[in-house]
C-alpha cells in the first residue's frame, strides 16, 4: 500500500527498513526520521506522517529493546524550574542598567 505519494514510500518499504535497522543494531530506537534516512528520503509535506507512524507501529520488530524499557525519566524532567531558583532568567530578575 502506498503510504507517501510525495516520496513513493510503501508499507513494505517501511517494514523492510525497520527490519534492516533492527538487524544492524538490535538496541537502536527506531524513529520515523531514521526510517526516512534509511530509505534515502525525507518527509516532504508531512501529510503522510500519521499513516507512516501507524504503519511503523504494525511492524513486529519495532518494539523497544527489553533492557531499555525500564529506564526512568531523569529527576529533573517534568520539574518546571529544573531546580533553579525562580528568578534565574534575566527577564525575571528585574531591569539591569
Amino acid at each position: 500500500m502506498m503510504i507517501c505519494h510525495c516520496m513513493s514510500i510503501t508499507d513494505t518499504d517501511i517494514h523492510r527498513a525497520i527490519d534492516w535497522m533492527r538487524a544492524a543494531d538490535p538496541d537502536t530506537l527506531i524513529t520515523p526520521g531514521k526510517v526516512y534516512r534509511t530509505l534515502g528520503k525525507r518527509a516532504d509535506c508531512g501529510g503522510c506522517l500519521p499513516l507512516f507512524i501507524d504503519t511503523m507501529r504494525q511492524a513486529d520488530s519495532l518494539s523497544i529493546p527489553m533492557h531499555l524499557r525500564g529506564l526512568r525519566r531523569a529527576t529533573t524532567q517534568g520539574d518546571a524550574y529544573e531546580r533553579r531558583r525562580q528568578g534565574h532568567r534575566l527577564s525575571q530578575s528585574g531591569t539591569q542598567e
